[in-house]
């Protein structure tokens, strides 16, 4: 009878002790999961903010490319009037 209690509170230990580490594992794995999600937003975050920049950019440069063809035909207009 004794040796039956013994097996049973090992067992008992062994049980308890496996879901202490089975409720680890699930904590870093849900850990892992927010921390991803959280990593995941601040990368949308900073694609949204590049792909604002890259428009600003890409109005500037048509500015710029319509002031050069205004200035080039400028020029032409006064090399050629002279």
């Amino acid at each position: 009878m004794a040796q039956q209690e013994n097996t049973w509170r090992l067992n008992r230990q062994l049980n308890v002790s496996m879901l202490v580490q089975l409720f680890l594992l699930a904590s870093l794995i849900v850990g892992s999961w927010v921390n991803l999600q959280r990593q995941l937003d601040l990368l949308q975050r900073d694609v949204d903010l590049l792909l604002e920049r890259q428009k600003e950019y890409t109005v500037r440069v048509e500015q710029l490319q319509a002031q050069g063809l205004s200035h080039e035909y400028r020029l032409r207009a006064m090399e050629s009037s002279r």
